[in-house]
């Protein structure tokens, strides 16, 4: 028998955690989505930008979402994994879908990487959530493959709610 540091329950709570962030961008809730982290937590943007702690993470995307008409994610969890009983790592893609177009951007796709660690009272919180373009120079192939996959999602579920 495998011997196993998490239990279903941890691991869903991971997945709502993942699920609450792009649920809070795509409802443009700079607020909520800066209270999934732990109060150092870490952003790092599909540019490169990096945050830290939630006042950060919270005047920034408050800035994105006065500033800008954001795109709604579409994720799907590609892996889930315990590093020990308090810190998991949740790896994901993501699509942008603009509201004109009602379709994947694929220039806009993601690699997400999610680190979340479990709290004193078994809250989880994210540590780190790094969201980077999924280019895959020169293997074009590889980026219609993934709009292909998230198009699926799109169409299955619509953009994370």
């Amino acid at each position: 028998m495998e011997n196993r540091v998490e239990s279903d329950e941890e691991e869903d709570k991971i997945l709502a955690l993942y699920h609450e962030i792009l649920k809070q961008w795509n409802k443009r809730n700079a607020v909520c989505m800066a209270n999934l982290f732990e109060d150092n937590g870490d952003l790092i943007g599909f540019d490169g930008s990096q945050f830290n702690g939630k006042e950060e993470i919270e005047k920034h995307l408050s800035y994105v979402f006065a500033n800008h008409s954001t795109p709604k994610y579409v994720g799907k969890i590609r892996s889930i994994r315990f590093l020990n009983q308090k810190v998991g790592v949740l790896i994901g893609v993501g699509g942008l879908v603009e509201p004109d177009t009602h379709d994947i951007r694929q220039e806009l796709n993601a690699i997400q990487t999610l680190v979340a660690s479990k709290q004193g009272k078994g809250e989880w919180k994210i540590a780190i959530y790094q969201n980077t373009p999924a280019a895959f120079h020169g293997r074009p192939e590889l980026g219609e493959r993934l709009t292909e996959e998230l198009r699926q999602v799109l169409y299955q579920h619509g953009p994370a709610s």
